[in-house]
Protein backbone atom coordinates (compact mmCIF):
# COMPACT_ATOMS: atom_id res chain seq x y z
CA UNK A 1 0.00 0.00 0.00
CA UNK A 2 1.93 2.86 -0.90
CA UNK A 3 1.00 6.56 -2.16
CA UNK A 4 3.75 8.83 -3.48
CA UNK A 5 6.32 6.78 -3.26
CA UNK A 6 5.12 6.14 0.93
CA UNK A 7 3.49 3.34 2.48
CA UNK A 8 0.03 4.88 3.25
CA UNK A 9 -0.65 3.28 6.58
CA UNK A 10 -4.41 4.15 6.24
CA UNK A 11 -4.96 1.06 4.17
CA UNK A 12 -3.54 -0.81 7.86
CA UNK A 13 -6.19 0.68 9.35
CA UNK A 14 -9.00 -0.33 7.21
CA UNK A 15 -7.95 -4.21 7.49
CA UNK A 16 -7.19 -3.99 11.17
CA UNK A 17 -10.84 -4.29 13.06
CA UNK A 18 -10.44 -7.40 11.08
CA UNK A 19 -7.23 -8.81 11.64
CA UNK A 20 -7.94 -8.26 14.94
CA UNK A 21 -10.74 -10.10 15.44
CA UNK A 22 -9.55 -13.37 13.41
CA UNK A 23 -6.72 -12.85 15.68
CA UNK A 24 -8.77 -13.24 18.90
CA UNK A 25 -11.37 -14.69 17.81
CA UNK A 26 -9.53 -17.40 15.53
CA UNK A 27 -6.47 -17.51 15.68
CA UNK A 28 -5.50 -17.64 19.21
CA UNK A 29 -7.93 -20.39 20.05
CA UNK A 30 -6.40 -22.45 17.48
CA UNK A 31 -3.10 -21.89 19.02
CA UNK A 32 -4.41 -22.47 22.27
CA UNK A 33 -5.91 -25.57 21.61
CA UNK A 34 -3.07 -27.13 20.03
CA UNK A 35 -1.27 -25.97 23.18
CA UNK A 36 -4.62 -27.98 25.93
CA UNK A 37 -4.36 -31.10 23.74
CA UNK A 38 -0.93 -31.86 24.87
CA UNK A 39 -1.89 -31.32 28.30
CA UNK A 40 -3.66 -33.55 30.30
CA UNK A 41 -6.46 -30.76 31.65
CA UNK A 42 -9.25 -30.97 33.93
CA UNK A 43 -11.35 -27.51 34.34
CA UNK A 44 -11.85 -28.33 38.13
CA UNK A 45 -9.62 -30.78 39.84
CA UNK A 46 -5.93 -30.95 38.65
CA UNK A 47 -3.19 -28.98 37.25
CA UNK A 48 -2.84 -29.05 34.00
CA UNK A 49 0.12 -31.88 33.34
CA UNK A 50 1.75 -32.32 29.79
CA UNK A 51 1.31 -36.00 28.40
CA UNK A 52 2.66 -34.89 24.75
CA UNK A 53 0.31 -37.56 22.18
CA UNK A 54 -0.89 -39.16 25.36
CA UNK A 55 -4.42 -37.50 24.96
CA UNK A 56 -4.31 -38.66 20.76
CA UNK A 57 -3.08 -42.33 22.12
CA UNK A 58 -5.90 -42.74 24.50
CA UNK A 59 -8.49 -40.99 22.11
CA UNK A 60 -8.24 -43.30 19.16
CA UNK A 61 -8.43 -46.55 22.35
CA UNK A 62 -11.82 -45.40 23.37
CA UNK A 63 -14.60 -47.32 21.74
CA UNK A 64 -16.97 -43.88 22.08
CA UNK A 65 -14.95 -41.78 20.42
CA UNK A 66 -14.27 -44.00 17.70
CA UNK A 67 -18.32 -44.75 17.28
CA UNK A 68 -18.39 -41.24 16.80
CA UNK A 69 -16.42 -41.09 14.07
CA UNK A 70 -18.01 -43.83 12.45
CA UNK A 71 -21.51 -42.21 13.15
CA UNK A 72 -20.36 -38.95 11.99
CA UNK A 73 -19.16 -40.53 8.54
CA UNK A 74 -22.37 -42.60 8.10
CA UNK A 75 -24.43 -39.18 8.30
CA UNK A 76 -21.60 -37.43 6.12
CA UNK A 77 -21.88 -39.90 3.44
CA UNK A 78 -26.06 -39.96 3.76
CA UNK A 79 -26.44 -36.22 3.90
CA UNK A 80 -23.99 -34.83 1.75
CA UNK A 81 -25.03 -36.39 -1.71
CA UNK A 82 -28.68 -36.54 -0.99
CA UNK A 83 -28.48 -32.62 0.50
CA UNK A 84 -26.71 -31.74 -3.08
CA UNK A 85 -29.13 -33.84 -5.59
CA UNK A 86 -32.32 -32.62 -4.12
CA UNK A 87 -30.85 -28.93 -4.15
CA UNK A 88 -29.72 -29.21 -7.46
CA UNK A 89 -33.28 -31.01 -8.92
CA UNK A 90 -35.27 -27.45 -6.55
CA UNK A 91 -32.82 -25.06 -8.14
CA UNK A 92 -33.92 -26.16 -11.71
CA UNK A 93 -37.22 -25.98 -11.13
CA UNK A 94 -37.51 -22.72 -9.47
CA UNK A 95 -34.69 -21.44 -11.60
CA UNK A 96 -37.82 -21.54 -14.56
CA UNK A 97 -39.42 -18.10 -15.35
CA UNK A 98 -42.73 -19.22 -14.16
CA UNK A 99 -45.46 -17.15 -12.37
CA UNK A 100 -45.44 -17.63 -8.56
CA UNK A 101 -41.99 -19.01 -8.54
CA UNK A 102 -41.06 -16.25 -6.79
CA UNK A 103 -42.98 -17.57 -3.48
CA UNK A 104 -41.82 -20.86 -3.94
CA UNK A 105 -38.14 -19.77 -3.98
CA UNK A 106 -38.80 -17.83 -0.53
CA UNK A 107 -40.57 -20.96 0.86
CA UNK A 108 -37.90 -23.61 0.37
CA UNK A 109 -35.22 -20.93 1.85
CA UNK A 110 -37.30 -20.02 5.02
CA UNK A 111 -35.88 -22.74 7.04
CA UNK A 112 -32.22 -21.51 6.43
CA UNK A 113 -33.11 -17.76 8.13
CA UNK A 114 -35.05 -19.68 10.89
CA UNK A 115 -33.04 -20.88 14.25
CA UNK A 116 -31.85 -24.39 13.94
CA UNK A 117 -33.37 -24.69 18.06
CA UNK A 118 -36.79 -23.99 16.81
CA UNK A 119 -36.62 -26.50 13.46
CA UNK A 120 -35.18 -29.16 15.93
CA UNK A 121 -38.47 -28.27 18.17
CA UNK A 122 -40.45 -28.83 15.58
CA UNK A 123 -39.71 -32.04 13.96
CA UNK A 124 -39.56 -33.23 17.52
CA UNK A 125 -43.22 -32.44 17.39
CA UNK A 126 -43.56 -33.80 14.38
CA UNK A 127 -41.74 -37.05 15.08
CA UNK A 128 -43.86 -37.91 18.25
CA UNK A 129 -45.21 -41.53 19.19
CA UNK A 130 -49.44 -41.28 18.66
CA UNK A 131 -49.83 -37.03 18.95
CA UNK A 132 -46.62 -36.42 16.33
CA UNK A 133 -48.07 -35.30 12.75
CA UNK A 134 -46.46 -38.35 10.89
CA UNK A 135 -48.17 -40.88 13.63
CA UNK A 136 -50.77 -38.94 14.03
CA UNK A 137 -52.00 -39.19 10.02
CA UNK A 138 -51.04 -43.09 10.14
CA UNK A 139 -53.72 -43.35 13.13
CA UNK A 140 -56.09 -41.43 11.74
CA UNK A 141 -55.29 -43.59 7.86
CA UNK A 142 -55.59 -47.08 10.02
CA UNK A 143 -58.61 -46.00 11.71
CA UNK A 144 -60.23 -45.17 8.14
CA UNK A 145 -59.28 -48.16 6.84
CA UNK A 146 -60.68 -50.19 9.65
CA UNK A 147 -63.94 -48.49 9.19
CA UNK A 148 -64.10 -48.92 5.53
CA UNK A 149 -63.56 -52.97 6.08
CA UNK A 150 -65.84 -53.07 8.23
CA UNK A 151 -68.62 -51.54 6.49
CA UNK A 152 -67.72 -53.68 3.88
CA UNK A 153 -67.95 -56.85 5.64
CA UNK A 154 -71.08 -55.37 7.16
CA UNK A 155 -69.45 -55.23 11.17
CA UNK A 156 -69.30 -52.19 13.76
CA UNK A 157 -66.28 -50.50 13.21
CA UNK A 158 -63.24 -51.44 15.03
CA UNK A 159 -62.42 -49.51 18.11
CA UNK A 160 -58.93 -48.23 19.02
CA UNK A 161 -55.82 -47.73 17.22
CA UNK A 162 -55.53 -50.14 14.11
CA UNK A 163 -52.69 -51.61 12.02
CA UNK A 164 -52.11 -50.68 8.57
CA UNK A 165 -49.26 -52.59 7.18
CA UNK A 166 -48.04 -53.35 10.47
CA UNK A 167 -47.99 -51.00 12.14
CA UNK A 168 -50.73 -48.74 13.98
CA UNK A 169 -48.79 -45.34 14.66
CA UNK A 170 -46.89 -45.30 17.76
CA UNK A 171 -43.54 -45.51 16.73
CA UNK A 172 -40.82 -43.01 18.60
CA UNK A 173 -38.92 -42.43 15.98
CA UNK A 174 -36.23 -40.81 17.87
CA UNK A 175 -36.26 -43.88 20.50
CA UNK A 176 -35.27 -46.07 17.50
CA UNK A 177 -31.35 -46.45 16.25
CA UNK A 178 -32.15 -46.46 12.36
CA UNK A 179 -34.98 -43.53 12.51
CA UNK A 180 -33.03 -41.62 14.98
CA UNK A 181 -30.21 -40.89 12.13
CA UNK A 182 -32.46 -40.83 9.46
CA UNK A 183 -34.53 -38.16 10.78
CA UNK A 184 -31.25 -36.09 11.13
CA UNK A 185 -30.17 -36.45 7.62
CA UNK A 186 -33.79 -35.63 6.36
CA UNK A 187 -33.91 -32.61 8.71
CA UNK A 188 -29.96 -31.15 7.47
CA UNK A 189 -31.90 -31.82 3.68
CA UNK A 190 -35.02 -29.56 5.13
CA UNK A 191 -32.31 -26.94 6.22
CA UNK A 192 -29.25 -27.07 3.91
CA UNK A 193 -32.14 -26.95 0.95
CA UNK A 194 -32.40 -23.45 0.63
CA UNK A 195 -28.53 -21.84 0.36
CA UNK A 196 -27.61 -24.61 -2.24
CA UNK A 197 -30.90 -23.87 -4.01
CA UNK A 198 -29.69 -20.59 -4.34
CA UNK A 199 -26.19 -21.41 -5.41
CA UNK A 200 -27.16 -23.57 -7.75
CA UNK A 201 -29.98 -21.41 -9.24
CA UNK A 202 -27.13 -18.68 -9.66
CA UNK A 203 -25.12 -20.86 -11.70
CA UNK A 204 -28.32 -21.77 -13.54
CA UNK A 205 -29.04 -18.51 -14.52
CA UNK A 206 -25.42 -17.47 -15.74
CA UNK A 207 -25.36 -19.57 -18.23
CA UNK A 208 -25.81 -18.13 -21.74
CA UNK A 209 -29.48 -19.07 -23.36
CA UNK A 210 -27.46 -19.29 -26.52
CA UNK A 211 -26.25 -22.87 -25.31
CA UNK A 212 -29.65 -24.20 -24.58
CA UNK A 213 -30.98 -22.53 -28.20
CA UNK A 214 -27.77 -24.43 -29.92
CA UNK A 215 -28.78 -27.14 -28.07
CA UNK A 216 -32.50 -27.14 -29.06
CA UNK A 217 -31.85 -26.44 -32.75
CA UNK A 218 -29.25 -30.08 -32.65
CA UNK A 219 -32.72 -31.37 -31.71
CA UNK A 220 -32.05 -32.02 -27.64
CA UNK A 221 -34.77 -32.08 -25.35
CA UNK A 222 -35.10 -31.09 -22.09
CA UNK A 223 -33.31 -33.74 -20.13
CA UNK A 224 -30.66 -33.97 -22.47
CA UNK A 225 -29.77 -30.12 -22.35
CA UNK A 226 -30.10 -30.42 -19.09
CA UNK A 227 -27.50 -33.38 -19.12
CA UNK A 228 -25.36 -31.83 -21.86
CA UNK A 229 -25.35 -27.97 -20.78
CA UNK A 230 -25.77 -27.51 -17.42
CA UNK A 231 -24.51 -30.16 -15.40
CA UNK A 232 -21.17 -29.65 -17.21
CA UNK A 233 -21.25 -26.19 -17.32
CA UNK A 234 -22.61 -25.94 -13.11
CA UNK A 235 -19.33 -28.53 -12.48
CA UNK A 236 -17.47 -25.26 -10.65
CA UNK A 237 -20.55 -24.70 -8.93
CA UNK A 238 -21.30 -28.29 -7.48
CA UNK A 239 -17.94 -28.61 -6.27
CA UNK A 240 -18.19 -25.80 -3.64
CA UNK A 241 -21.51 -26.57 -2.75
CA UNK A 242 -20.35 -30.32 -2.61
CA UNK A 243 -16.98 -29.37 0.38
CA UNK A 244 -19.19 -26.97 2.02
CA UNK A 245 -21.84 -29.32 2.43
CA UNK A 246 -19.61 -31.52 3.56
CA UNK A 247 -17.62 -29.53 6.03
CA UNK A 248 -21.38 -28.54 7.61
CA UNK A 249 -21.85 -32.23 7.78
CA UNK A 250 -19.07 -32.90 9.87
CA UNK A 251 -20.13 -30.00 12.12
CA UNK A 252 -23.29 -31.42 13.04
CA UNK A 253 -24.45 -30.35 16.88
CA UNK A 254 -27.30 -28.34 17.49
CA UNK A 255 -29.93 -31.00 15.88
CA UNK A 256 -28.18 -33.83 18.58
CA UNK A 257 -28.08 -31.72 21.07
CA UNK A 258 -32.18 -30.66 20.45
CA UNK A 259 -33.19 -34.00 19.56
CA UNK A 260 -31.32 -37.06 20.58
CA UNK A 261 -28.76 -36.02 22.71
CA UNK A 262 -26.45 -38.92 20.76
CA UNK A 263 -28.83 -41.51 21.52
CA UNK A 264 -30.33 -43.96 21.26
CA UNK A 265 -27.82 -46.14 22.12
CA UNK A 266 -24.92 -43.86 20.94
CA UNK A 267 -26.53 -44.23 17.41
CA UNK A 268 -26.29 -40.42 16.74
CA UNK A 269 -23.24 -39.62 19.05
CA UNK A 270 -21.50 -37.47 16.53
CA UNK A 271 -18.05 -36.15 16.87
CA UNK A 272 -18.69 -32.35 17.68
CA UNK A 273 -21.14 -33.74 20.26
CA UNK A 274 -18.40 -36.07 21.57
CA UNK A 275 -16.27 -33.16 21.80
CA UNK A 276 -18.92 -31.10 24.13
CA UNK A 277 -19.84 -33.99 26.24
CA UNK A 278 -15.95 -34.04 27.03
CA UNK A 279 -15.64 -30.17 27.28
CA UNK A 280 -18.42 -29.46 29.21
CA UNK A 281 -20.08 -32.57 31.07
CA UNK A 282 -16.68 -33.93 31.94
CA UNK A 283 -14.66 -31.01 32.04
CA UNK A 284 -11.25 -32.98 29.88
CA UNK A 285 -11.00 -29.68 28.08
CA UNK A 286 -7.15 -31.50 27.27
CA UNK A 287 -8.97 -34.48 25.24
CA UNK A 288 -11.53 -32.45 23.79
CA UNK A 289 -9.15 -29.65 22.23
CA UNK A 290 -6.86 -33.01 20.95
CA UNK A 291 -10.47 -34.42 19.27
CA UNK A 292 -11.24 -30.92 17.87
CA UNK A 293 -7.91 -31.18 16.28
CA UNK A 294 -8.98 -34.58 14.67
CA UNK A 295 -11.87 -33.51 13.49
CA UNK A 296 -10.14 -30.27 11.76
CA UNK A 297 -7.90 -33.20 10.25
CA UNK A 298 -10.45 -35.38 9.31
CA UNK A 299 -12.48 -32.06 7.55
CA UNK A 300 -9.45 -30.81 6.37
CA UNK A 301 -8.41 -34.45 4.34
CA UNK A 302 -12.02 -35.21 3.38
CA UNK A 303 -12.03 -31.34 1.66
CA UNK A 304 -8.72 -32.03 0.15
CA UNK A 305 -10.01 -35.03 -1.73
CA UNK A 306 -12.92 -33.83 -3.02
CA UNK A 307 -11.39 -30.75 -4.95
CA UNK A 308 -8.53 -33.16 -5.95
CA UNK A 309 -11.45 -35.66 -7.63
CA UNK A 310 -13.72 -32.84 -9.07
CA UNK A 311 -10.96 -30.54 -10.13
CA UNK A 312 -9.78 -33.71 -11.81
CA UNK A 313 -12.68 -34.31 -13.56
CA UNK A 314 -13.46 -30.57 -14.43
CA UNK A 315 -9.92 -30.92 -15.99
CA UNK A 316 -10.75 -33.47 -17.97
CA UNK A 317 -14.56 -32.24 -19.17
CA UNK A 318 -12.63 -29.02 -20.56
CA UNK A 319 -10.35 -31.16 -22.19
Amino acid sequence: MKAGGEHNWRGYLFVAPATLYLAVFAFFPMLFAGYMSLHRWHLLKEQPRFVGLGNFVQMFSDPFFRNAIYNTLIYVVCSVPLGVLISLAVAALVAQRLRGVGFFRTLFYVPAVSSQVAISMVVIWILLPETGLINWCWLKLGQGIGMLQAWWAGTSPPQGPQPWLGYDGRMNFLAEPGWAMAALVALSLWIGLGPRMIIFMAGIQSIPETLYEAAAIDGATGWRRFRHVTLPLLAPTTLFVVVTTTIAAFQLFTPVYMMTKGGPRRTTDVVLYHIYKEAWQKFEVGMASAMSYVLFAMILIVAAFQFRVMRRGLGEAAA
